[in-house]
């Protein structure tokens, strides 16, 4: 989990260095997230995942993944707990027996 946190203030200092605090207001972090989130989907867009440039895709998942540590970091959110919480719930609605190699969602098992 330190790695977790290390990350943010990496990404904290590098923000409050600018003074750019003043604009990393929730709403905006998760509207920054869903942007670059797309702009990763568009490198894949209209060919084959092997064919996305890797250099490009690392820039953007790091974007998505630094807008998501700073939203995490504006709530006070333990990262690494929401993470397992979030599996033992799809673990609840994906049990083995049913879900193993089938790609349905829950509510079609």
């Amino acid at each position: 989990m330190s790695e977790l946190r290390d990350l943010q203030k990496i990404l904290i200092d590098f923000r409050d260095e600018r003074d750019w605090a003043q604009f990393h207001n929730a709403k905006d972090l998760a509207l920054a997230l869903s942007i670059e989130a797309s702009e990763l989907n568009e490198l894949f867009l209209w060919k084959k995942a092997e064919e996305a440039n890797i250099e490009k895709v690392k820039d953007e998942l790091a974007d998505v993944i630094g807008y998501a540590l700073l939203l995490a970091e504006k709530y006070d959110i333990d990262i690494r707990q929401i993470v397992v919480d979030k599996v033992k719930k799809n673990g609840e609605k994906y049990p083995v027996n049913k879900a193993k190699g089938n790609a349905k969602k829950y509510n079609e098992l």
